[in-house]
């Protein structure tokens, strides 16, 4: 078998290269036999020269195909094997550490004059190599260290300052919360207030109604009662004309001219009364005194009606309670208020619909009627002697009208709002009344003009009330304060604080020690004006007290509600009895001085008598 010798030799910067000898020669011998038993394949003799020219070949084709995949890999190789960069941290030297450190420090002065020197001393040569060596890493890793905590405190003087701030909002929306919850509270009591107060006023205003059907049956029959009386009046005009044709005579006689009247009539009279009366009052009021003042009466008088007072009403002390005797329309608008006389069984009436009625009792026989003034009469108060009777008026004035001459005899006008109440000092010279205007005024009789004006209270004085046989008056306002006054000097001499409403009104009991008030959402408290303090509440809200009144022997309250009960307190037993008296609210409730009868009116315009 013939073969042919390779021969490879490595390059020193190349690629190999391929030497292929040109004549062949032996690598082994080998000898075959030719007839072998066992081997019956047939070989054919393959000549040397033919063989070793396509061996040839095709090796170099193999070897170059290698030799360009090992160039690809290598190729490959030295692509992906990208060296990378290392950075390498040179250690400070001394003088760059210490102009760094200033720098950092902002120490400018020092940083100039350490270079200046530094430079200096280079120059000259003092310096010497282990000056100016590395500085240990422990200075430069205790420096990163140090701006590092630096900058945690910053940090943590930042959160610090956001978390102050964090709690102080916190702080503020919990009492915004607070505050606006107590509002809603406040908003929801004023809702249900004013739902029960729109009911109580279309209820109200239903009652119109029927008074509007009543007044157009009266106008009705009015005109129809007017058509006859002028057919009535023709038909006499014909009878007369026919009477004067037949007796000639008996006309001539009736139609001689009478007398004339030698001086004004009564209406003139009244009038010229009332002009001369006002032109009075407005000379004296320019002045700061006047010679008709009267003086104010020493307080050395005791009450006479102490010895009058027994025991509580019965009808009071009995487990039923009152009960009602009679009953009768007055109105047919609000009855406001109530004044029973000192002396006899008459009531006074005052009501929206601008007058006041005068009746008996207990039948409730119409004795008068009061008209003058221009809005709705909001209280009266009778004189001590009776003889007089004072009210008020949403129409700022102040009326008083003598019995004597059936009209009014003066009207204060002084008062720069609604007045709401009135009262009659015992001497009868001065009449005190309480206004929107946040005032309560003492009015003089005799020189018919304000003596005091009583300011202090910060809101409308509803109620005013002077105690019996003394100078002191007591007044209940909307600032949910009661206050005492001398009138002599227009001072107030004490100031109760206790309620947290509105107050309607104040009344003194009899003997004159203890005073009771009623607000607005029905708290009814009791106070000792001789230890000035509260010794009982009552709660009898939520709907308000208009008005209150003692027995004569200070042991009961009676108290008309809006609600439209009319209830008595027991102030022994502390205990409450509630009986239906009007219809939607009680307005006023007066009791007999002798403790024999109660009388009640309310928005019904009803009156109603309780034994």
């Amino acid at each position: 078998m013939a073969a042919t010798a390779l021969q490879v030799k490595p390059s020193l910067g190349g690629p190999r290269e391929l030497e292929i000898n040109d004549l062949p020669y032996l690598l082994e011998k080998v000898e075959i036999e030719e007839n072998l038993d066992d081997d019956v394949y047939r070989y054919e003799e393959v000549s040397v020269d033919d063989g070793a020219s396509e061996v040839d070949e095709d090796f170099r084709t193999a070897f170059k195909s290698l030799q360009e995949l090992e160039q690809d890999q290598a190729a490959q190789t030295q692509t992906l094997q990208i060296p990378r960069s290392t950075v390498v941290k040179q250690p400070e030297v001394v003088d760059d550490f210490i102009r760094n450190y200033l720098v950092q420090k902002g120490l400018k002065k020092t940083f100039d004059s350490f270079q200046n020197e530094w430079y200096e001393l280079e120059r000259k040569g003092i310096l010497k190599p282990e000056d100016r060596t590395n500085v240990p890493d422990v200075y430069v890793k205790n420096q990163l260290l140090e701006s590092e905590n630096h900058h945690l405190r910053r940090e943590l003087d930042r959160f610090k300052g956001a978390t102050t701030q964090a709690k102080d909002v916190h702080v503020r929306l919990r009492k915004e919360r607070d505050f606006h919850r107590l509002q809603h509270r406040r908003l929801a009591q004023e809702k249900n207030r004013l739902l029960s107060d729109i009911k109580r006023m279309k209820e109200h205003y239903g009652s119109y109604e029927p008074t509007l059907r009543r007044m157009k049956d009266k106008y009705e029959s009015a005109m129809r009662e007017k058509m006859l009386g002028e057919i009535e009046r023709e038909k006499l005009s014909a009878h007369l004309s026919a009477s004067i044709r037949d007796r000639k005579g008996t006309e001539m006689s009736m139609m001689e001219p009478s007398a004339p009247n030698s001086g004004p009539n009564p209406r003139q009279q009244v009038e010229q009364r009332l002009n001369s009366s006002k032109q009075q009052d407005v000379t004296l009021r320019s002045g700061k005194s006047h010679p008709n003042d009267t003086e104010f009466p020493a307080d050395t008088r005791t009450n006479p009606l102490l010895t009058q007072v027994k025991s509580s009403p019965a009808f009071l002390v009995r487990s039923g309670g009152p009960r009602t005797t009679n009953s009768f329309k007055a109105h047919d608008f609000s009855i406001a208020a109530l004044a029973l006389h000192p002396r006899k069984r008459v009531l006074v009436t005052c009501s929206d619909d601008r007058t006041w009625k005068m009746w008996t009792l207990p039948g409730g026989d119409l004795v008068m009627t009061g008209e003058g003034h221009k809005d709705w009469v909001s209280s009266a108060d009778f004189h001590p002697s009776g003889a007089k009777l004072a009210t008020t008026s949403g129409d700022w004035t102040v009326k008083i009208w003598d019995f004597a001459q059936s009209q009014c005899v003066h009207t204060f006008g002084d008062h720069g709002a609604a007045v709401w109440d009135c009262s009659w000092h015992w001497c009868g010279d001065f009449v005190a009344s309480a206004s929107h205007d946040c005032t309560a005024k003492v009015w003089d009789l005799n020189s018919l003009r304000c003596r005091n004006t009583l300011r202090g209270h910060a809101d409308s004085v509803n109620s005013v009330q002077f105690l019996a046989y003394s100078n002191i008056a007591l007044t209940a306002s909307a600032d949910k304060t009661l206050s005492l006054w001398d009138v002599r000097n227009g001072l107030c001499a004490q100031t109760l604080i206790g309620h947290l409403h509105s107050c309607n009104e104040a009344v003194f009991n009899l003997q004159g020690t203890l005073v009771a008030s009623a607000d607005s959402f029905g708290f009814i408290k009791v106070w000792d004006i001789r230890q000035v303090r509260q010794i009982h509440q009552f709660d009898l809200g939520p709907h308000a007290a208009n008005t209150l009144t003692f027995d004569p022997a200070s042991k009961f309250l009676c108290v008309a509600s809006a609600d439209g009960q009319v209830k008595t307190i027991s102030l022994e037993r502390r205990e409450t009895q509630a009986v239906a008296g009007h219809d939607p609210a009680a307005q006023a409730v007066v009791l007999d001085t002798n403790g024999d009868y109660m009388v009640t009116a309310g928005d019904d315009g009803v009156v109603k008598v309780w034994a």
